[in-house]
């Protein structure tokens, strides 16, 4: 089964819907343009194994151009719209890209790129021109709307999201399977999480991410309908919910946070009931708030933890977190492991480092000295988290190693101050990090993001102060507090906390 398939069967079934705008792309015109731009991809010299890159935010073409590669034995690689030229032209580079799509609105970032752009032979811009790149729509026209004769599974590879350097893209080989080979996201969605053809599933995130491109993707090949927000906002998804009576979605732990700010009476003028199945994952979410969604949205709430790696994946559903509050489940395949600094395996209870027995294998591409950190003697692999297993074998995350604290020889894992702040009424974001301290080597300070920027001040850096002693040992909680009109997250919610403390570092405090 794969998108062809749903294209013959029923071609004006919706295979996307922008939530805002309402444009829809039926099967016929996902599988046809895909099939297209595949065509032209074959005529430019592209083989199974080279390399695509795409650069646009929400848009109705996106997921045709990745599925113009999938089903050509191409890489693909999404980037991030929101970084800046020299990153994005990095990434473009370190990847090998020989073809580029992306659209008009970009076209300031493509002039910045420079001699970036010069190993791409194929460019295509979308809605408006940009010098150099050909229309998209018009290059489409020329080629025919049938498969390439030599169709075979292409793969995705992603870059990390770059929190602690430089992002890394993460390969694996190709299958060189004919395209439509059932995969193992496949057998995720329709056996752990009940999608089918009839799924009605909201992407509320960057489709450059991994987890929305490729849970969308996999929501087409089993025949169902993606509704795709332009942009999260906490009333619109609560509002497309409702409209078209979803069945699916997949959110992070910010999007939840800030729904639950809601005022009472918006959270309760919208009806979810056709939400069957709500799963959430991409960074640790805080037990009161996913109690807080259990309470309002009641036991549909799952969640998984893996990273794009592929190295490893823990799964819990309603019941088992409300037995195993804060777990992110059991291993879905080979072991996990909780590993000492010595490298020796550490008894249930302790914390450590998370290593995943049995993964499959994978390389950063171009970085053959972090590819080795990420695999061990024993074949194990890591993706530098932090956490402890239970006696039933339930993995909870404490943070990552390269955002561990130490102050005073004492390990601190900001994960968990962050949690407790996020509680407090007056906080809207919240990150705590090391700063340099002449005492203890390092002291735990907090950035906060207030909810009323009127309120940051003295006395409420004092209040944060307490109300986290109340709540966590004393030598966890922050020795001082900033605040800031807005911490630097990445749309999936992740915090870019390597410029926090470059910030810090470079002005001494």
């Amino acid at each position: 089964m794969h998108i062809g398939h749903y294209a013959d069967k029923d071609p004006d079934k919706p295979a996307l819907v922008m939530a805002e705008s309402g444009e829809t792309v039926t099967y016929a015109a996902l599988n046809a343009r895909s099939n297209q731009l595949a065509q032209l991809f074959r005529s430019r010299g592209l083989e199974a194994g080279d390399h695509i890159a795409v650069l646009l935010d929400n848009h109705p073409r996106y997921l045709e151009v990745c599925w113009s590669a999938q089903r050509s034995g191409l890489y693909f690689t999404p980037i991030n719209w929101h970084l800046g030229a020299e990153e994005a032209g990095y990434i473009l580079r370190d990847c090998g890209a020989r073809g580029l799509v992306t659209s008009g609105r970009f076209s300031a970032l493509m002039s910045a790129m420079g001699s970036d752009l010069d190993g791409v032979e194929v460019r295509l811009s979308l809605d408006s021109g940009i010098p150099g790149f050909d229309d998209y729509d018009t290059a489409l026209e020329a080629f025919p709307s049938e498969p390439v004769p030599d169709e075979t599974e292409g793969a995705f590879m992603f870059y990390s999201s770059g929190t602690t350097g430089r992002p890394k893209g993460i390969k694996r080989p190709l299958s060189g399977a004919p395209f439509g080979t059932p995969s193992a996201l496949q057998g995720l969605l329709g056996g752990l999480y009940g999608f089918d053809d009839q799924t009605r599933y909201l992407c509320p995130a960057p489709l450059y991410h991994a987890a929305p491109m490729g849970w969308s993707m996999g929501t087409q090949s089993l025949g169902g309908t993606v509704y795709v927000l332009e942009k999260f906002d906490a009333v619109t998804a609560l509002r497309t919910i409702e409209k078209e009576r979803l069945s699916h979605a997949q959110f992070v732990p910010t999007h939840f946070v800030r729904m639950l700010k809601l005022p009472d009476k918006e959270r309760s003028a919208h009806d979810i009931s056709s939400l069957r199945t709500a799963v959430h994952a991409a960074a640790p979410c805080p037990v009161e708030v996913k109690q807080r969604m259990m309470d309002w949205w009641g036991p549909i709430i799952y969640e998984y933890y893996a990273g794009s790696e592929g190295n490893g994946f823990c799964a819990i559903g309603p019941e088992d977190w409300l037995t195993h509050p804060g777990s992110v489940g059991q291993s879905m395949r080979g072991p996990v492991h909780i590993v000492g600094d010595d490298g020796d395996e550490l008894p249930a209870g302790e914390i450590g480092q998370i290593w995943f027995e049995g993964a499959e294998r994978f390389e950063y591409h171009g970085a053959p000295a972090k590819t080795a950190e990420a695999w061990d003697a024993r074949g194990w692999s890591t993706l530098g988290d932090v956490g402890y297993l239970d006696d039933d074998g339930f993995l909870y995350l404490t943070d990552r190693v390269s955002h561990m604290i130490i102050s005073g020889g004492v390990n601190i894992y900001p994960q968990e101050v962050e949690d407790t702040l996020l509680l407090h009424p007056g906080v809207a974001d919240a990150a705590v990090i090391g700063v340099p301290d002449p005492e203890m080597g390092e002291a735990v300070k907090a950035v906060i993001q207030p909810a009323n920027a009127a309120d940051a001040n003295e006395a409420l850096a004092n209040e944060l102060i307490a109300f986290c002693r109340e709540r966590i040992a004393h030598f966890k909680c922050p020795r001082s507090v900033d605040f800031t009109d807005e911490l630097p997250r990445l749309p999936t919610g992740k915090l870019l906390k390597r410029k926090l403390r470059d910030q810090y570092r470079a002005e001494g405090s």
